[in-house]
């Protein structure tokens, strides 16, 4: 049988969800089976794991070993600190957030786990799972974009409104969901942090579906930077003409400015190209739609 509790920390989906760090940092454990009545204005119940199952829905759908084995360590000493939050389903539960938690959980033997009982709307399930992975940046950019799409065909919102509704700007939520445009060979590579969401942006600058799998294979195979993904989408973009070129660069370029150049690429998940030295120069930043001036402005000013 349930057993309630007692934990008063403050209301709301940002106290449901930990800060910054570790889930178990700063904060007193509630340990299953102690005294625990509340969490904020929510009754805390010590639920049986065997009767929780992950939701079929969640947007994280890879969960680093290293890291759930290093939340385990923590909960084996100090206990689970935040209650998951699951809903009710078929004679069980079914996990709305805290996921993590509940894997950890299980790896560190224990056979109960505290938890806030809800009840939502498909959308509300869909949004609170999403904004809880989100505002950790547990998601991948494959699983974010996803996690985007569903809400919108849940909800029938826009792209304007979803971002609102989880607290991003607009581009970032227009550039995640073009991910969803790329091949299914290297959405999964991106998946599994083979290549990152720059090289991604460059491939999506391809036009064809063929030429963007020959150019990431080249960029797997090589180990290519984003910035040399660039420069190979550039020349399958546009194919160089037999005309000599209009500017002359040097042909070697100072070690510290190249890197960065690429720290400001991984940075603004744009083609930049700083040309000069330390004393003068220019620095080119290159955008592709009044989206991504946005995102890149919201960027710079921020």
């Amino acid at each position: 049988m349930a057993k309630t509790s007692k934990f008063g920390l403050g209301k709301g989906l940002d106290a449901l969800l930990p800060s910054d760090g570790d889930e178990n940092d700063g904060m007193s454990a509630v340990r299953v089976g102690h005294a625990v009545t509340k969490y904020g204005e929510d009754a805390v119940v010590s639920l049986p794991l065997e009767k929780i199952r992950p939701n079929p829905n969640q947007p994280r759908k890879f969960f680093d070993e290293e890291a759930l084995n290093e939340l385990s360590a923590s909960i084996k000493e100090h206990g689970v600190i935040q209650p998951v939050i699951v809903e009710e389903s078929d004679g069980g539960y079914i996990i709305i957030a805290g996921e993590r938690r509940y894997r950890a959980a299980s790896v560190a033997g224990l056979k109960e786990i505290p938890a806030i009982i809800r009840s939502y709307s498909e959308e509300k399930r869909v949004e609170v799972a999403l904004i809880e992975n989100v505002q950790r940046a547990d998601l991948n950019p494959i699983e974010e974009a996803i996690a985007y799409k569903s809400l919108m065909n849940i909800t029938g919102k826009s792209q304007d409104e979803i971002a609102a509704k989880v607290g991003k700007n607009r581009s970032t939520v227009a550039n995640a969901l073009r991910l969803l445009r790329l091949p299914s060979m290297i959405q999964r590579s991106l998946e599994k942090g083979e290549i990152t969401s720059g090289h991604a942006r460059a491939l999506l600058a391809i036009p064809d579906v063929a030429s963007q799998e020959r150019a990431f294979n080249e960029i797997i195979a090589r180990g290519l930077s984003v910035r040399e993904a660039e420069k190979i989408a550039a020349r399958t973009e546009k194919p160089a003409k037999s005309a000599s070129p209009v500017r002359h660069l040097p042909k070697q370029r100072d070690p510290h400015l190249v890197a960065l150049e690429e720290e400001m690429i991984e940075k603004l998940g744009a083609k930049v190209r700083i040309d000069g030295d330390f004393g003068k120069g220019v620095i080119r930043i290159e955008y592709y739609s009044m989206e991504d001036l946005d995102r890149l402005y919201e960027l710079i000013v921020s």
